[in-house]
């Protein structure tokens, strides 16, 4: 069930059937045009109290997570592992295909960084498989993930992620 209870979803537009029929796209586009640190904020307000002081480093999920982890990032003094679509970064990296909810992918991250704690950020969780990728490719890497931020949950796509999800919106 959708709450829309949230100022954000006045700004927040759906395009149903996009990109398949039966997908209703939640473009959040508008959002990052003129409400970017409103978005932001939300986000940080959205993680518990204490938990920063456990992140070393956030892990930035292509292509959105890039525009929310780079901003708070920034804000917070914290750095950030990039998780990309493949051919991105230079080696040595490790890589893991995985499906979407309209298809397959494959992310890639480098695996020579040194062990971190990290918080992932994304925009939307819909089906799981990209942060769940995300997830096991940092795991698999060394690092341990302290849980995931998003924008926007949809909560009935997917199951129960690895880790804590903290989350602005839930549909």
């Amino acid at each position: 069930m959708l709450n829309k209870e949230h100022p954000f979803w006045e700004i927040i537009r759906t395009v149903p059937d996009f990109p398949k029929a039966g997908i209703d796209f939640y473009d959040i586009t508008p959002l990052l045009r003129s409400h970017i640190d409103a978005a932001i904020d939300a986000l940080l307000a959205a993680l518990p109290d204490g938990l920063l002081d456990e992140v070393d480093c956030l892990g930035a999920v292509e292509a959105r997570g890039f525009v929310f982890a780079s901003l708070l990032a920034g804000r917070l003094g914290k750095g950030m592992i990039l998780l990309r679509k493949p051919g991105k970064l230079p080696p040595p990296v490790a890589n893991k295909a995985y499906a979407l909810e309209y298809g397959e992918d494959t992310l890639e991250m480098q695996n020579n960084l040194p062990p971190e704690r990290v918080l992932l950020v994304d925009d939307i969780l819909a089906t799981g498989g990209t942060l769940t990728t995300a997830y096991e490719l940092c795991q698999s890497a060394g690092h341990c993930v302290v849980g995931a931020l998003v924008l926007l949950d949809l909560v009935d796509l997917h199951g129960e992620f690895p880790a804590p999800v903290y989350t602005v919106l839930e549909a």
